[in-house]
């Protein structure tokens, strides 16, 4: 029989979570604010789930494949009574999905972060508590435990202005909710004074920022390039929609030597009548529009965008105006998805859903098609000399980001790289990254 004095240290003994993040960039921010609350309140943070005595899941529930991953993986961490908190999107989305697994599982929504240690506290001693109702909670400022000690994620809103038919965000996140400017620029004033090398700018649609609170996404980046320190911006995400009504603008903070000359600009569909069925609010013109400005400016602006195949209704020449569009617009990266009916949604209950084997053969053509002109932009690169930031460590090799926010990859470096600025030179590329060797000693520290 244990004495008193050895249950009181029993007691005492931290307990010790596991916390695992899926999804974009503002889940990934979710989730090092969930570790960060987590340590703060005094529990051990564990790299492994078996060593755990609770798991948290930061889930995405975006796809219909990410969720079928999420269940699975729910599945997994509740086995054999392991206790286990679901976070993020899906349990805001569909609980009963997560209830079906295992009814007495505990759950948070995304607005809900500032309730996980009570949660904690609950699920440990055997209770359940669910927090998914709706309230405007700013996450800047908030604890964190970064899982890239390169990289300061900062989300500046949560929901949006759109109402795509086949999106659940709106109905996860609700309207968009931008986070006060100078906030958010105290954040990332912070991480850079912690070693941080990228700012990342996220939120479901950067171009959205600021139309509730009389300030502007330019406005946000000029506040946060003049913060003083060696560092570079990401910019997120943007609707097309409203980025086009701001371009001008937003092209002159581009070009501000701190910002990547990344531009994300989803565009899901080359169709006309598809983008309207989708409710995107733009045309195919005002996507050529805004990548032509940008690249008239930036020549070499690297354009990152988004597809979606076997939308209800997608006819064969609508799939293939969708090709045309890339062809013309050559883009450096492209996210390909096959239409999957996301439940509450519009697109989910439209007539002429497109069978699987028809969306799978669709993707399958646009990835050849994407691949092919992924090699193409990228043997462009080869013989350039420059800058790049090292921000990741993979198997043994460093990879890095030039300005443009091009992907560069170097075998067998040492690990005191990591958040180095190296001048470089590109000799080889893949349809994903370009291949090359240091040529100078470290540029930064």
């Amino acid at each position: 029989m244990l004495e008193r004095e050895e249950i009181l240290a029993m007691q005492a003994v931290p307990k010790r979570i596991y916390v695992e993040g899926h999804g974009c960039s503002a889940s990934l921010a979710d989730t090092e604010i969930l570790r960060g609350i987590i340590e703060q309140g005094g529990y051990d943070l564990v790299e492994n789930e078996s060593s755990a005595d609770l798991s948290v899941l930061v889930t995405c529930s975006v796809k219909s494949v990410t969720e079928q991953r999420m269940l699975g993986r729910i599945r997994d961490l509740s086995k054999g009574g392991n206790k286990l908190i679901v976070a993020g999107c899906l349990p805001k989305a569909d609980p009963a999905k997560i209830e079906k697994i295992k009814a007495n599982l505990s759950m948070v929504g995304p607005g809900n972060l500032d309730r996980i240690l009570p949660t904690i506290e609950s699920t440990l001693s055997g209770q359940r508590m669910v927090s998914l109702e709706s309230q405007r909670l700013v996450k800047v400022g908030m604890p964190r435990s970064r899982l890239n000690s390169v990289v300061g994620i900062v989300e500046i809103s949560s929901g949006c202005l759109s109402s795509c038919t086949f999106c659940q965000v709106k109905l996860v996140k609700g309207t968009v909710f931008s986070y006060p400017e100078n906030q958010i620029a105290e954040e990332a004033r912070s991480f850079v004074a912690q070693g941080a090398k990228e700012i990342w700018l996220t939120s479901t649609d950067n171009a959205a920022y600021g139309k509730d609170s009389k300030t502007s996404l330019p406005s946000l980046i000029r506040k946060v390039c003049s913060i003083p320190g060696d560092f570079k911006v990401r910019i997120g995400m943007m609707n097309p929609l409203l980025t086009r009504r701001f371009a001008g603008d937003l092209i002159e903070c581009f070009k501000h030597e701190k910002v990547f000359k990344f531009l994300h600009l989803p565009v899901q569909s080359g169709s006309d009548r598809i983008l309207k069925e989708m409710q995107r609010g733009y045309e195919v013109d005002d996507y050529y529009d805004i990548v032509n400005a940008f690249r008239q400016s930036i020549p070499r602006v690297t354009l990152s965008t988004d597809m979606i195949v076997g939308f209800p209704s997608e006819t064969e020449q609508e799939f293939l105006e969708s090709q045309e569009l890339l062809k013309r617009t050559r883009p450096d990266v492209v996210n390909i998805s096959r239409f999957g009916a996301r439940d509450g949604t519009k697109a989910a209950r439209m007539s002429d859903q497109i069978d699987s084997e028809t969306s799978k053969g669709r993707s399958a053509r646009m990835t050849v098609l994407v691949k092919q002109i992924q090699r193409e932009v990228n043997s462009k690169w080869v013989g350039w000399n420059g800058r790049v930031l090292i921000d990741e460590l993979v198997d043994g090799a460093a990879v890095g980001r030039n300005s443009f926010y091009k992907p560069c990859l170097f075998k067998d470096l040492a690990a005191d790289l990591l958040g180095k600025e190296v001048s470089a030179r590109i000799v080889d590329y893949t349809s994903s990254t370009l291949r090359g060797f240091i040529t100078e000693s470290i540029l930064g520290q």
